[in-house]
């Protein structure tokens, strides 16, 4: 039973003053004793961190309950004493429960009206016929589904009544209450590309989210990939026993969008569209439409009479409409005006006046030819005009009157009259369920008004355009209703219809166009518009249109965000030669004038994109993809259980399969292409059909651990399949697919195989093991041949070494292994080393492959970074940068000429070799220094070789560059006089360098660890560093005298010098804050100020007062002379990890782990503003990742911020003014210059940037 509508209105009207007042726990207590509560509900919700968070799962769960449930809410309020909540609920309380919860006979009871309205399903029609004997066997199939998921199929001719039947059949309490308590969700799907297919699914997700939750966190799905994991999921976990219709399914590829694993009704006109899915599939046909008594009954109705007694004519009538019920309703609704022309309209049939020539169709169309002239033939001349507007209506769109009023110059309601009279005489449909109505055309009826009216087809076209720019004249329409969604969505096809090329261009090249439709319709629209129209824009401006679509691809996830981002501020980060960054420039001046915020990117030119095709096909980590052996095809699998191929030139999805219960951890094509195999941490190895994507077999009782890795044999001459598992003995194993077990296990390691790989001519099979060693076997006796040691290339070290894989030269002379930061080459006869690839890089090798084509050998790293080499010559070829996360797998395509990568960052890349290089933009590490002088920016960082780094910000330039340090640079900080920069290594060291010489002015020795801060004093002659050795050290560089300040039990972080430079405060991980007099050495003051490690320490401007935050949860304001604690701050519910006094030093503003900013009254202590949660992102991160640095602007009206990109606050009302999305993520900290105009970070993937406010 649902909850009455009103009811669930009222719950959703006042769910936030709930959700901030109640005490969940204490109601649940009542509502469990009422039985409306399971407990384990209860202790769901209990387990939820905050009070809060409590509440909002409880009105979540509540709104998915019945009226007991809303009754028992409101009575155990009561009990607790939220009267003034109670009262807010009382007006829509349900008096007892409906009588549709009884099960009556009666179909259309309130509960099933409900159950049916909140689904969309549609309504019956005005004449409804009811057809008993299909609607039953329709029913009997749907309780197939009662107990498993599957597919119930309604296939027949056009216009046989297969959606009325598929409705009228869930129009039954029983089967919902038995088998789809979850509910029915309609989704129309018809005739439709990929962007109109992302697009319903995007409603239909939208929908069901918003009846579980009225406030859904996450943003629309960006590719169909994304929506089909979020049906998926609501589909599975929130309404688990529902029943999804697809009503008029065309397109196998748009069916397997909806392979959920879950129960389905679809109507089609193909029989054969569910053999292309997965799970139990039964079907029904509607074999002709009506039957004669059928259609006589119809007709009755219509003209009011009994079916005996109609005139003869009936029956001849009927035949001629051949069973459609279409037909038929568009006879009877002229009938029903004219009682006297049956004679007349069987004639009209009879001598088939509008014939066409369907080759492609066994349908006939002649029969409801006949019927539309006919039925348009009696409308006024006025009317007929404007039905013939409607032939330019797209296929299965639904339009609002006020469209139409706009088009025909009238009022709304005037043109709801005159679509009621085309509803009557069923010229036109109308969808009751939505406010204001919607009106559509069958498909057949549009085929005829296309068909009668093709030479007035641009004209008509024409029309439209013309009447929409004569309506708005200033502006596009934004307002986001029905009327508004269709002008922005169709205003293209119309206007390419009508071969308004010149109007075309203007709006398809306009950035004011892609942000309106951007942000009310979404991306796909847009990139498929430019898809679609490419030949014609390309006519007047390719470069341009290219321009536009790439910067829609490279953006589109950030346009799918809402709050929807500043489509002007995307546009400055393109490149400066792109009309779209023209466009962006003029309009960001133009809004900086009345105080609008824009940051250009000053350094954009140093970075390229070198991959050619991004592709996101899974939600999770990838951890195997490959190519096909014609370099065609695609595959992949990974975290999300799933195997996904697809097209290598363009990314589009051919195959799904939910392959196994577990992480798919490999997938392989055989060598004639028509096989994959997949193996899993579920134990089991599978095989697959390609071209069916049916399993063919599963060898499940072999191994008894995860299997890593599999591959078939290079030739189909003697096909077999290698796995490797982490079994202890038994852990590799070759099979022949004939056979239901292993045809051999080859025996040898210990240790678990990580990975297998068959020699060029399929002779040998090499093995990879967390032994430490790579054997090589004799694949026909399955005999090891012989060991490769790669323990001993790694002597030095006493630490395990698991080698990752191997991969034979194109030869098969040499072999090349991972393990650990190396790739080492073998000579395969003598397994002596050959040659050692060890890169400068502090991260693992995860997976390597040599090109069977040359000398080239690809390597992925842990550190997100892919790279190629030359074997022969033992060098870098090119640095293949865009991952986010690591890389678990690289190969080349057969021929060599592409390369894949796949990441956890849950993307796919492909790579053209020749065309990648070794970048000149070199990865920076994000501890770095800034120097602002006049116009100058230098910054000196870090590099990914690690040699230090000072660069001229606003050219690039590079004034200097050290040599290869022998340990990791950490910090970095510069001196203007004398003109010299600082690093401290890992190992302790301290060197100064004079800038731009490059000379070395000093080493310092004295630190035992890691060195993690440092800073030059004001003068320049002192600097000050603090390490992980537990002690901060003062030096007089030039002289190497140094003081040590002792007293920290763990590492120092940071330090901060109070006004003056006599004085300096020092924080650490124990938890403890300390003052020290820097020319004395002395400790001043020491005070354990939190609970918790010490994540920040900020001095106030008058250095009064410093504030300090904490892993704790807390932030502490302390007088700097007293040492007294002022206030303490609470309220951020995750470490906070960053701080800044405003320059007046009445705020501070504090940022935690969770993405959030808190202002507090410094005075007074008290919370001032939270800044604007409506930036929650997928991540549920408010700033997608935690807050590491804030400045306050001089006159302290603007705060900017850095977390997972970076953001502009306004400190009085709270709002964000701006975001910068950078390509990477996890900025560390933010230099900015003292007129708040430049701000320079770097990213996680090494990017620097010099961001500069438009003027």
């Amino acid at each position: 039973m649902a909850l009455e509508e009103a009811a669930r209105s009222c719950l959703m009207r006042y769910r936030h003053r709930l959700e901030d007042d109640i005490k969940p726990p204490y109601l649940m207590d009542h509502m469990v004793s009422d039985g409306v509560l399971t407990v384990d509900e209860e202790e769901r919700i209990k387990n939820q961190p905050t009070r809060k968070d409590q509440a909002v799962a409880l009105l979540a769960l509540l709104l998915s309950k019945d009226n007991r449930a809303y009754i028992s809410f409101y009575n155990a309020m009561v009990k607790e004493g939220y009267n003034d909540l109670a009262n807010l609920l009382f007006r829509d309380l349900p008096h007892g429960l409906p009588e549709g919860h009884k099960r009556s006979a009666d179909c259309c009871t309130p509960y099933v009206q409900t159950v049916l309205s909140e689904g969309g399903v549609p309504q019956r029609p005005v004449v409804f016929v009811s057809r008993p004997e299909l609607v039953n066997r329709v029913r009997e199939k749907l309780y197939r589904l009662q107990k498993e998921p599957g597919w119930v199929t309604v296939f027949g001719m056009a216009g046989s009544g297969k959606s009325v039947l598929a409705a009228e059949a869930a129009r039954h309490h029983g089967l919902i209450e038995d088998c789809f308590p979850g509910g029915i969700h309609w989704l129309s799907i018809g005739q439709l590309d990929k962007p109109d297919l992302l697009v319903k699914i995007q409603s239909l997700c939208f929908r069901l989210e918003q009846s579980f939750d009225s406030q859904p966190l996450h943003r629309p799905p960006n590719s169909l990939d994304e929506a089909k994991e979020r049906l998926r999921f609501l589909m599975l976990r929130r309404y688990p026993r529902s029943l999804l219709i697809l009503d008029d399914i065309w397109d196998s590829s748009v069916l397997k969008a909806f392979d959920l694993h879950c129960r389905i009704l679809l109507t089609t006109r193909n029989r054969s569209l569910a053999d292309s899915v997965s799970g139990s599939r039964y079907e029904v046909e509607v074999e002709s439409g009506l039957d004669e008594n059928k259609g006589l009954e119809i007709l009755a109705l219509y003209t009011k009479t009994k079916p005996q007694g109609l005139p003869e004519e009936a029956r001849s009538i009927v035949r001629e409409c051949k069973g459609s019920p279409l037909v038929v309703s568009l006879i009877g609704a002229l009938l029903r005006e004219r009682p006297d022309r049956w004679r007349y309209y069987l004639g009209q049939l009879q001598q088939k006046q509008f014939k066409r020539i369907r080759k492609s169709s066994s349908y006939d169309y002649d029969a409801l030819d006949q019927a539309m002239a006919a039925s348009i033939e009696v409308l006024p001349d006025e009317h007929r005009e404007f039905y013939k507007d409607l032939t330019v209506l797209e296929k299965d769109t639904k339009v609002p009157a006020k469209v139409l009023s706009v088009l025909w110059d009238l009022e709304t309601e005037e043109v709801e009259d005159i679509l009621e009279e085309f509803v009557n005489k069923s010229l036109l449909f109308v969808d009751s369920h939505n406010k204001p109505y919607l009106y559509y055309l069958h498909d057949l009826q549009l085929d005829f008004l296309v068909e009668q009216n093709r030479t007035q087809i641009e004209s008509l076209h024409n029309k439209v355009v013309l009447k929409y720019q004569q309506h708005y004249k200033d502006a596009h329409s934004t307002s986001g209703d029905e009327e508004c969604l269709y002008w922005i969505r169709f205003l293209t096809y119309h206007m390419a219809k009508a071969n308004l090329f010149q109007e075309l261009y203007s709006l398809m090249f306009s950035l004011d166009w892609v942000s309106t439709k951007a942000q009310l319709m979404g991306p796909a629209y847009l990139i498929n518009d430019y898809v679609e129209y490419g030949p014609i824009l390309d006519k007047e401006n390719s470069e341009t249109r290219s321009q536009f679509q790439e910067f829609l691809s490279l953006n589109g996830h950030h346009l799918e965000q809402r709050p929807f981002p500043d489509v002007v501020q995307l546009a400055l980060s393109q490149p400066h030669t792109s009309e779209v960054y023209r466009q962006a420039l003029l309009q960001a001046r133009d809004r900086a004038t009345t105080g609008g915020l824009y940051f250009e990117w000053l350094n954009k030119g140093s970075v390229e994109s070198l991959s050619r095709l991004v592709i996101h096909p899974h939600q999770g980590s990838i951890y195997s993809a490959c190519f096909s052996q014609d370099g065609a095809k695609i595959a992949s699998s990974g975290a999300s259980k799933t195997l996904k191929v697809f097209k290598s030139t363009s990314g589009e999805k051919l195959m799904e399969i939910q392959a196994h219960d577990d992480e798919v951890l490999c997938c392989a094509f055989s060598p004639d292409d028509r096989l994959l195999a997949t193996c899993s941490s579920d134990r089991k190895v599978k095989v697959w059909n390609v071209e069916r994507a049916m399993l063919l077999r599963v060898f499940e009782e072999e191994h008894q651990e995860q299997v890593n890795h599999c591959q078939f044999t290079n030739s189909p001459r003697r096909l077999l399949l290698a796995t490797c598992s982490n079994d202890e003995y038994m852990n590799t194993k070759l099979w022949n697919l004939n056979k239901p077990s292993s045809q051999n296990t080859m025996f040898g390691h210990s240790e678990p195989v990580n990975h297998c790989c068959f020699s060029p001519d399929d002779k040998h099979l090499s093995t990879s093991s967390n032994d430490g060693t790579v054997k090589l076997f004799h694949v026909s006796p399955a005999n090891e041949w012989k060991t490769i040691n790669v323990r001993a290339a790694f002597a030095e070290s006493e630490e395990e070494v698991l080698v990752k894989c191997s991969t034979w030269t194109a030869d098969g002379k040499r072999i090349i292994c991972a393990a650990r930061n190396a790739a080492l080459v073998f000579d395969v006869e003598t397994a002596d080393m050959l040659l050692e690839i060890r890169t400068n890089r502090l991260s693992t090798v995860q997976y390597c492959h040599a090109c069977p084509t040359s000398n080239l050998l690809a390597i992925a790293f842990s550190n997100y970074a892919v790279e190629l080499w030359d074997l022969e010559a033992n060098k870098k070829m090119a640095d293949c940068s865009g991952h986010l996360s690591w890389v678990h797998r690289v190969q080349f395509s057969p021929d060599g000429s592409q390369l894949l990568s796949c990441s956890a960052d849950q993307t796919v890349r492909l790579w053209e070799t020749k065309k990648v290089h070794t970048t000149s933009a070199i990865c920076l590490k994000r501890d770095s220094d800034v120097l602002f002088n006049d116009e100058e920016i230098i910054v000196s960082a870090a590099d990914n070789c690690n040699r230090l780094q000072v660069r001229d910000g606003r050219t690039g330039s590079v004034l200097f560059q050290s040599e290869e340090k022998p340990s990791r640079i950490r910090c970095t900080c510069m001196c203007k006089q004398p003109s010299a920069v600082a690093l401290g290594q890992e190992d302790g060291t301290v060197q100064v360098l004079e800038v731009p010489s490059g000379r070395l002015l000093a080493t310092l020795l004295g630190h035992t660890k890691t060195v993690l801060h440092c800073r030059f004093g004001q003068s320049g002659q002192t600097l000050l560093t603090s390490s992980e050795d537990t002690t901060i050290r003062v030096w007089r560089w030039q002289s190497g005298e140094c003081r040590v300040l002792q007293g920290h039990k763990e590492q120092v972080r940071c330090f901060s010098p109070l006004p003056g430079d006599t004085k300096l405060l020092s924080w650490s991980f124990d938890g403890t804050v300390k003052m020290w007099d820097v020319d004395r050495g002395e400790k001043l003051r020491d005070i354990e100020a939190h609970r918790g490690a010490i994540l920040s320490c900020r001095v106030s401007p008058d250095g009064r007062l410093f504030a300090t935050t904490s892993a704790d949860s807390t932030a502490k304001l302390w007088h700097s002379e007293s040492w007294e604690c002022v206030h303490t701050l609470s309220g951020h519910q995750d470490c906070v990890r960053s701080c800044r006094f405003s320059w007046d030093g009445r705020r501070l503003a504090t940022g935690d782990d969770n993405g959030e900013i808190r202002l507090w009254s410094v005075a007074e202590g008290s919370l001032l503003r939270i800044c604007s949660r409506d930036g929650k992102d997928a991540m549920d991160s408010l700033h997608g990742g935690w807050v590491t640095d804030l400045h306050f602007s001089p006159d302290d009206a603007l705060l900017v911020s850095t977390g997972g990109y970076i953001k502009w606050w306004d400190v009085e009302t709270g709002e964000a003014l701006q975001t910068f999305f950078t390509t990477g993520t996890a900025l560390k900290r933010i230099h900015v210059s003292s007129d708040f105009s430049t701000f320079v970070t770097i990213d996680s993937i090494g990017i620097l940037y010099i961001l500069q406010r438009v003027v």
